[in-house]
């Protein structure tokens, strides 16, 4: 039976996607805590620990495909987590290998290393994601560079920029998402292992303990950390929290394209795909699933952020009930966050873009869009601030004659004598007061390449 949106045979693939739902299923998290068990005998070996027979006969023999998976569930219930049953089958497996198995080790490290294998493969997945949105919004940024929009502030036509413009600014944001992620990955995935009380003190006080964490860190491709992170979770709170940021710049995308979607702006579409965006009453509605499921992910990105940095706050060393809101958390997290990138990716790189529109829409407030170009023009004549007193005026007069800003700024006498008609006429075109924004978008077009 499904419950959530998560696992829901109607909802899922909106808040998720297939190849993260297999890096988080029972069966790889129970297959990942098999690899972490025989990759521990093998780091064991090599070190000396155990016999190197032993953990050739442990990597051999142990198997996710032979687990009693009945049994295993209804021993998890009863112990509380899934290591001990796991562990009894293992050793059953094992013959007589099987003693050597979990040697050393306590639930925690083989539970926390399982779910960083997770992570290690849904960072990676997750990355290769954000560099197909970045891609798409090179070529939108780069096809629009000279696709005049108008610029909003607080909803309101402020100056004119490009379209190019306003998506480069999109991908600065996710350039240094991914910087962050890279770092994030190089600086959070760490191997667990230290025992029960994190000490090692189950290995003795020669250098076997901490030589065979560094061995199981080699062999599973992790961070081998300075010392024990039990109850030290920041590196997967710094995980989700910045799913929580790239989610929310993913947000803002959406809420964007959303708006330019509505019919009172026209100015852009999401990709056509027949029945796609329907009302079951409407036939002419055509709604931007799309961004509206980004939207949704970034919320419930916030939200899941917040859990884990509840998580933090952990009791000495070993949590009594915080380690175990990660496991509801994390996975959650990484669905969210690909489902978010995946929608992204279709929508941006089928959007549809009204050039023509884009450019009327300008026209909408007669003029008002480039005040600011005339009222710089005429200050180092008047003076900024009378420059802004004198335009003001035309405008206030433009907008209650519902008439051209054009038209009053030539009634102006001192206007049309320093600065001319012509010159007024050109200031008044919105094309001509883009400032620095092709500059700066082909910096951030070209910066990929670098």
């Amino acid at each position: 039976m499904n419950t959530t949106a998560f696992d829901s045979q109607l909802f899922r693939n909106m808040f998720g996607t297939p190849a993260m739902r297999d890096i988080f299923s029972d069966t790889a998290y129970i297959a990942r805590i098999i690899d972490t068990e025989t990759a521990l005998a093998r780091a064991q070996a090599r070190v000396g620990v155990i016999p190197a027979v032993a953990a050739g006969q442990i990597t051999e023999k142990a198997n996710v495909e032979t687990l009693d998976m009945d049994r295993l569930r209804e021993e998890t219930e009863i112990v509380g987590y899934p290591i001990l049953p796991i562990v009894k089958q293992l050793a059953e497996q094992c013959g007589d290998a099987g003693g050597y198995v979990h040697w050393g080790a306590t639930t925690q490290d083989i539970m926390d290393t399982a779910v960083m294998l997770q992570c290690k493969a849904g960072v990676e997945l997750l990355s290769g994601q954000l560099d197909g949105v970045r891609r798409a919004l090179v070529r939108l940024a780069a096809e629009h560079i000279d696709t005049v929009a108008a610029g909003r502030t607080h909803l309101q036509h402020a100056l004119p920029v490009t379209f190019g413009y306003r998506c480069a600014v999109w991908l600065s944001a996710l350039d240094r998402h991914a910087e962050r992620l890279q770092q994030a990955r190089e600086r959070d995935l760490m191997v667990q292992f230290g025992g029960a009380a994190g000490t090692l003190a189950s290995l003795g006080e020669g250098p076997e303990g901490l030589a065979v964490r560094a061995e199981l860190a080699a062999e599973l491709g992790l961070r081998d950390p300075e010392i024990t992170w039990h109850v030290a979770r920041d590196g997967l709170a710094e995980l989700v929290s910045l799913f929580a940021n790239i989610g929310g710049s993913l947000g803002k995308i959406a809420w964007d394209v959303t708006m330019m979607c509505s019919s009172e702006y026209g100015e852009l579409a999401e990709p056509f795909v027949n029945g796609r965006g329907a009302s079951s009453t409407m036939p002419q509605k055509r709604n931007p699933i799309s961004s509206e499921l980004m939207l949704a992910a970034g919320k419930l990105l916030r939200e899941k952020s917040s859990v884990m940095l509840d998580a933090l706050m952990q009791d000495f060393e070993r949590a009594t009930g915080p380690w175990h809101l990660e496991w509801a958390t994390i996975p959650e997290a990484f669905l969210l966050l690909a489902s978010s990138l995946h929608q992204a990716e279709f929508m941006l790189s089928g959007l549809e873009v009204d050039v023509d529109r884009m450019y009327q829409n300008t026209q909408l407030t007669h003029g008002l869009i480039v005040a600011e170009a005339v009222m710089m023009a005429i200050a180092p004549v008047l003076g900024r601030q009378e420059a802004h007193e004198v335009i003001y005026e035309a405008c206030r007069a433009a907008i209650e004659s519902k008439g051209e800003l054009k038209a009053e700024l030539l009634k102006h006498e001192d206007l049309v004598r320093q600065l001319g008609a012509d010159r007024i006429a050109e200031l008044c075109e919105p094309a001509g007061y883009l400032g620095s924004a092709k500059t700066m978008t082909r910096q951030v077009v070209d910066g990929l390449a670098r």
